[in-house]
């Protein structure tokens, strides 16, 4: 079964070609990433599949649901974790969790039980009443993955979920999101991170320009041009060291 299904995508911003009639298919419960530098496209396609954004031209299915026809119905099945910090810094950290479940209309009592069941998952549930401001980095990109989830979503987009992370905190997030995938979470993210996209992805799209040069798992890639992801991913974008 097809979560996503993108044909013939465009999206201009006046003269510019942000995403150039890109046709993907992406399965249920798989992890698909998008690779490629700054400009190529890759937020611009996520924001589309999540209703963030129109596409100019072509047609995107989400759940076999057109996204400009019936966004509600596609947003109430998404969890987003988007690449800026954009917690309410007016708000303890379990009251940024049942605040956002109203958006998803979550009874107060079903969102007091999830959020403390995922501030559980994130391994932060000693910092419940703190506001968070005194939270470290690491911990509220944890806390903006736990948003996330306030809805069981059925489909998880990540713009580079562990960009300015520590080691620690980014494995930390990979382990999390790995275990999502083995409960049958369909995941999307970007990412700059080589490694990130061989541990991760079950294929990837590399992007450049708007277009996608080529789509396969990460070991189909190298098998079919040699060499490492790095050297595959500079020599589809035509840049250098």
């Amino acid at each position: 079964m097809n979560i996503v299904r993108i044909k013939g995508v465009s999206k201009d911003y006046d003269s510019l070609r942000a995403v150039d009639n890109i046709d993907l298919e992406i399965k249920k419960g798989e992890c698909f990433g998008f690779l490629g530098p700054n400009g190529a496209g890759k937020t611009t396609i996520m924001g589309i599949i999540y209703c963030f954004m129109p596409p100019t031209s072509g047609e995107v299915r989400v759940f076999d649901m057109n996204v400009m026809e019936k966004p509600s119905e596609v947003k109430a099945r998404i969890g987003v974790v988007p690449q800026e910090e954009n917690l309410d810094p007016d708000l303890s950290v379990l009251e940024n969790l049942i605040v956002y479940a109203r958006y998803f209309n979550i009874p107060k009592k079903e969102s007091l039980a999830r959020a403390r069941e995922l501030l559980k998952f994130i391994e932060l549930e000693s910092k419940a009443d703190v506001n968070i401001n005194a939270l470290s980095g690491g911990m509220k990109h944890r806390l903006i993955l736990a948003r996330a989830l306030i809805n069981n979503p059925d489909l998880l987009i990540l713009d580079e979920p562990t960009v300015g992370l520590d080691p620690y905190s980014r494995i930390y997030v990979w382990e999390r999101l790995n275990y999502l995938k083995s409960k049958n979470t369909t995941l999307i993210l970007t990412t700059h991170y080589m490694e990130e996209a061989v541990k991760l992805c079950d294929r990837v799209a590399i992007m450049d320009e708007g277009k996608i040069m080529d789509v396969a798992s990460p070991s189909e890639l190298m098998e079919k041009y040699g060499g490492s992801m790095e050297e595959i991913y500079l020599k589809l974008t035509g840049r250098k060291v």
